[in-house]
């Protein structure tokens, strides 16, 4: 019985390396897209943090909302908008590092 689950285990790692590098090949063919798409992800994560931040001020959104006039989200948009700036630096970099 101890046999088999070693095998077993075995055979795990096996498939395990085996999707692992089917994987990284297909992330490699496509790596001079992923500069772009983290871009992207930051650029939708600044405009929900902008977002936030008005309904915070009561700027946008409806009354009923538990954002609206909450001076936390206000913070918390501006700390949202923020990382959204960051990701999207970093995915700017990765897309001039990678030459893409």
């Amino acid at each position: 019985m101890g046999k088999s689950l070693k095998s077993g285990s075995k055979n795990h790692l096996v498939n395990l390396s085996i999707l692992f590098t089917l994987f990284s090949d297909r992330f490699l063919e496509r790596k001079m897209n992923i500069g772009k798409l983290v871009t992207i992800i930051g650029i939708i994560i600044f405009i929900l943090g902008t977002i936030f931040y008005l309904q915070g001020e009561s700027v946008v959104g409806p009354e009923s909302s538990f954002m609206y006039a909450n001076p936390e989200w206000v913070s918390y948009g501006i700390q949202i908008a923020i990382l959204g700036i960051i990701i999207s630096g970093i995915g700017i970099v990765i897309k001039f590092i990678k030459g893409g």
